[in-house]
């Protein structure tokens, strides 16, 4: 039998809730989130912000709305940008109400800390008013304290408990359009809450490892976590959290999910680490290609390799390849078949050109199966 990849990740089946135009869970694509750091009241920094992470690829952001001046932004935000935006609230029923007045397309809450009762139901007809969904966030840092009472610390039951608790508050309400997460730093942790959680419920589930750390550090715990829960089939929409610019959370969530053959988007590079055999600077090679190809938003892969050892193998498998020769002069690939030669010093223009001209026709195959077809003339 014939290996196929990405065959054997069957996507845990839950219920399907809408972020503004995003659909979240069922059988929706996984969504890239990430969240603004900018002082929301501060709403040009703020659209900004996000329209870089728009760039890179991102479905939702998320804003923290702590106070009446960022609530007060929140609708300039909203109207100036092309994602839907999460209202990020603690505590404070006022806060959600007025971030679901201002247009925002989901509310992150945590039920059980707004209030009385008569407070949760406000929240919930603000976001059916508006058309808001809600996000239940539990996260380790800040359980409840009858959690930590009864469990003695965080652990996968307390942040299960703590979710389903939360969702309770709005299922009395009639209530459905939430999602949860119960995010934790400790992979081992959080990888268990979700395990547990998805055997709990049917809602969807945002996934992450909170307070990951740096551009380093929290990618690697993001991969091994949100990998292990992904390739598991438990996730319905993403964010890596780091301690770097919102568009760097974007773009490592949308390699995580590329990785798993989840979803496809912009150029994919396999590149060799390099050794004594390359035929030109494979590091600086893939440093230039990244940075001149991160326009591009069409899936396209693209092999850089710097010898004939596995050069040719890997281009079978890629759109484009270059392979490194001898005496600066480098072979390209096209569809896995050699094609031309290229001279070391031309090599970066001339992919980036190959990249975006297959871009450019893949971009007008699809317009052209999307458009109408004409209706046949009638004879006369």
């Amino acid at each position: 039998m014939s290996y196929r990849p990405y065959q054997h990740i069957e996507r845990r089946k839950s219920r399907q809730i809408h972020v503004g135009k995003v659909p979240v869970g069922g059988d929706a694509p996984i969504s890239v989130q990430t969240m603004t750091n900018t002082p929301t009241e501060d709403a040009q920094a703020t659209i900004a912000q996000i329209r870089r992470s728009e760039l890179a690829g991102v479905d939702i952001v998320r804003v923290s709305c702590p106070d009446e001046p960022s609530t007060a932004a929140l609708a300039e935000i909203v109207r100036e940008v092309n994602v839907p935006v999460v209202a990020d609230i603690h505590f404070h029923y006022k806060r959600a109400i007025e971030a679901a007045q201002a247009g925002a397309a989901c509310l992150r809450i945590n039920p059980g800390n707004i209030g009385s009762a008569e407070r949760v139901k406000e929240v919930v007809r603000a976001a059916k008013d508006h058309g808001c969904s809600i996000r239940i966030g539990v996260n380790a840092g800040s359980l409840e304290k009858h959690l930590l009472e009864k469990y003695g610390e965080p652990n996968p039951d307390a942040l299960v408990e703590s979710a389903l608790w939360h969702a309770d508050h709005l299922l009395q309400n009639d209530f459905h359009e939430f999602k949860i997460s119960v995010k934790a730093s400790d992979v081992f942790l959080a990888v268990a809450a979700y395990q547990q959680l998805a055997e709990a419920c049917d809602h969807p589930l945002h996934i992450g490892i909170t307070e990951a750390g740096g551009r380093r550090t929290g990618t690697v715990k993001s991969a091994i976590g949100l990998g292990s829960l992904l390739w598991a089939g438990i996730g319905d929409t993403v964010r890596v959290s780091l301690s770097a610019e919102p568009e760097e959370e974007v773009l490592v969530g949308w390699e995580i999910l590329k990785s798993l053959g989840l979803r496809h988007r912009g150029v994919k590079i396999i590149s060799c680490p390099s050794c004594a055999r390359q035929g030109f600077d494979v590091i600086r090679t893939v440093e230039k290609l990244e940075e001149r190809l991160a326009h591009i938003d069409v899936p396209i892969t693209l092999s850089i390799i710097g010898c004939v050892v596995n050069g040719p193998g890997e281009a079978l498998m890629t759109d484009i390849g270059l392979t490194g020769g001898g005496e600066g002069t480098h072979m390209v690939y096209s569809a896995g078949k050699r094609d031309h030669t290229i001279r070391t010093g031309d090599m970066v223009d001339h992919i980036v050109d190959l990249v975006e001209q297959r871009a450019e026709a893949v971009r007008a195959a699809k317009a052209a199966e999307a458009a109408p077809t004409p209706e046949p003339a009638l004879a006369k």
